[in-house]
């Protein structure tokens, strides 16, 4: 729920068209009354001055005491769609208040609801309350795009009983709205859990020859039927599976490009509020960074999220823990970890290309070499030295896959399908499940060959 509190000021008292126009009647008259010395006129003159001078100083002193409860349904919701806004608006007056108009105050990114009237509120009720203090609100409110937006406060527009004058105040406090980025829904990979559960099993052979041999335990209802270990259920007469930690609970790393090195410059701005603060290459890479892990942990896996390094720039965590997402929940947590990440800021921009260093950069994490992870990394618009990182893990990792958007240089795809990435290019969202097919497809060649791709 938002804060509740006392209504606080947000302007002085101001006059209305209406009010503005009595005024000016009244000051010609005022003239007219003097120069021709009519004291009938003179009268209404200073009726008409004062009036709308009483009004601001009605609305000065009516101060209404409202609390505001804010709830919405969904509490997260997704870019593109839609929440119900629900208010709560409790009079703690001891007199009635009527006669205003609300309006919910949030970002512009939101287009929050125009200006309505307000429903007439009892005073506050201490003893067997009837409901009469407390009047609901509620309204659509269509989400744009992701980040995390302030919604509230109330306000509330409160006009003399002529409408000479208005005044507005704010109720309430601002509760934060959580909009995660666009999910683009992937057609499960043929064979994805038995290329990357193969390529984990390939690599254990070559560097634990006998380890089928040592990790064999009794079969557990709920043990997927490829893990079965069948020469160990020959002797020992009953089913027996691996039980291996990798294959048992997958897990799978994501690598996003939030620094955005190889430009220049970028827009010194945040998801939180701005409006017109959209960086279309970089929402590009978070929304496929967020298809991604929806669809690895629907599958099964531990993916975890971690921003690719890049030493030119400080690149902050993503993930507020280490341990990655799982499922159930994992899915949740990983939206709105994205929703709350920031684009790049930058105060200066480089005035010309940094050459990238060739030396081995350290992972982002450190990972075994005999228990290597698949690998996914979303590119944006990395500098040379965020490849040169890359380059660095491929070892570490396998399959090694990169989506890149259009800002990734020639250069920067050339050096890492040297290394052994597969780098496949994204212009949009929409081209995701098709790459993503592909990818895999690559992966399971690679596999086949032995970890490297073919000529």
């Amino acid at each position: 729920m938002s804060r509740a509190g006392r209504v606080r000021h947000q302007a002085r008292p101001r006059l209305t068209p209406r009010g503005i126009a009595l005024i000016a009647v009244g000051g010609v008259l005022f003239g007219v009354s003097l120069w021709f010395d009519l004291r009938d006129i003179l009268l209404l003159a200073a009726v008409g001055i004062a009036m709308p001078l009483a009004a601001l100083g009605f609305l000065a002193v009516r101060q209404p005491r409202l609390a505001v409860h804010r709830t919405f349904e969904p509490p997260v919701v997704g870019a593109g769609h839609s929440t119900t806004v629900r208010l709560r608006v409790h009079n703690r007056s001891r007199r009635a208040f009527d006669g205003a108009h609300w309006r919910d105050l949030s970002s512009p990114a939101l287009r929050p609801p125009p200006e309505a009237i307000l429903p007439a509120i009892g005073r506050t009720e201490g003893v067997l309350p009837s409901g009469d203090d407390t009047v609901g609100l509620e309204y659509r409110m269509r989400t744009p795009r992701r980040g995390v937006f302030d919604v509230g406060p109330l306000r509330i527009s409160v006009t003399d009983p002529f409408g000479l004058a208005r005044i507005d105040r704010v109720a309430g406090g601002a509760r934060d709205l959580v909009v995660t980025p666009r999910v683009t829904l992937l057609e499960p990979a043929v064979g994805l859990l038995a290329s990357v559960d193969g390529t984990v099993h390939a690599l254990q052979r070559r560097t634990r020859p006998n380890s089928d041999e040592l990790i064999a335990r009794e079969y557990r209802y709920g043990d997927p039927l490829r893990r079965v270990h069948w020469a160990a259920t020959a002797r020992r007469g009953e089913l027996m599976v691996r039980d291996e930690e990798q294959r048992g609970d997958p897990e799978l790393r994501i690598l996003l490009d939030t620094a955005l090195g190889g430009r220049v410059s970028h827009p010194a701005s945040g998801a939180r509020d701005g409006a017109d603060a959209l960086d279309p290459a970089f929402e590009l890479g978070v929304e496929l960074a967020a298809s991604l892990g929806v669809h690895l942990l629907g599958r099964g896996f531990r993916v975890r999220l971690d921003p690719v390094d890049d030493p030119a720039a400080h690149v902050d965590p993503i993930a507020p823990e280490a341990g990655g997402y799982r499922s159930p929940g994992g899915d949740v947590a990983l939206l709105e970890d994205l929703a709350r990440l920031d684009p790049p800021r930058r105060d200066a921009a480089r005035s010309e290309p940094r050459e990238p260093r060739r030396h081995p950069i350290a992972p982002v994490t450190t990972v075994r070499r005999d228990m290597r992870m698949p690998a996914i990394a979303v590119l944006v618009d990395p500098s040379g030295d965020a490849a040169e990182t890359l380059v660095a893990l491929r070892s570490s990792v396998e399959p090694a896959i990169a989506f890149a958007a259009d800002g990734v240089s020639a250069r920067i795809v050339d050096r890492l399908e040297e290394a052994d990435w597969r780098v496949i290019r994204v212009h949009r969202p929409a081209d995701l499940p098709a790459a993503w097919q592909e990818a895999w497809r690559s992966a399971r060649e690679a596999v086949r060959s032995g970890g490297r791709r073919g000529p």
